[in-house]
């Protein structure tokens, strides 16, 4: 009987290819690991909604990891609203050039990403702050994520202003999302990629003026 590890892991090797991702051996069994320890934590805090381990794979984790064409060399990353740790934890495992700082408001959800990267063996290129962004000074970066914040159309004016200046924000929505970037005046250009089997859901490639 095929366990719900192995079904994770044979949807990320069947499936990267359509998001444009490539994964050897190794990158799959850290996130098999990663995608066990969120498992173990998701009952509490409902990190993400309750999916099948292939919908895990595609959706949560090869649609975050559709971000790493976009981060520059050596890049730095501040992801906003990390929660479960998506897109970035996925994204760092994928590029070991590429460091971050999460942001995350919620204190228990702050320990279990700390625990998460401390479990993978990513403490030497990211840190967690547990604190709202809009209370924090952004770190510098030269990218800045956001999959799942809470009000994420409510809060985009702040977060874009609070984004450093010349940043590109990779941010993960739909067409309420792409409304308020075509009316931002602080934003030179944006690029919307569509997800595979979706219409509705967008990763936009955002350049900060």
């Amino acid at each position: 009987m095929t366990t719900h590890l192995e079904t994770f892991t044979e949807t990320l090797e069947t499936h990267a290819a359509r998001y444009g991702v490539a994964l050897g051996a190794p990158e799959r069994a850290r996130l098999g690991d990663y995608y066990e320890h969120l498992s173990k934590w998701n009952a509490r805090l409902h990190l993400v909604a309750p999916c099948s381990p292939a919908e895990f794979a595609t959706r949560h984790v090869l649609e975050s990891l559709t971000a790493v064409e976009h981060m520059p060399d050596g890049g730095r990353v501040c992801d906003v609203g990390s929660g479960g740790g998506l897109p970035i934890i996925p994204c760092l495992v994928a590029r070991p050039d590429v460091s971050a700082t999460l942001v995350e408001a919620s204190t228990k959800k702050a320990v279990y990403l700390r625990e998460a990267i401390s479990k993978l063996g990513l403490q030497d290129r990211a840190r967690v702050v547990a604190h709202r962004f809009e209370q924090t000074e952004a770190p510098a970066c030269e990218v800045v994520t956001c999959r799942a914040l809470e009000c994420f159309t409510a809060m985009y004016p702040r977060l874009v202003e609070w984004s450093p200046p010349t940043s590109r924000l990779l941010f993960f929505g739909g067409h309420s999302l792409e409304t308020l970037m075509d009316e931002d005046q602080r934003l030179r250009a944006y690029t919307a990629v569509k997800m595979p089997d979706s219409e509705q859901r967008f990763l936009f490639v955002c350049e900060k003026k």
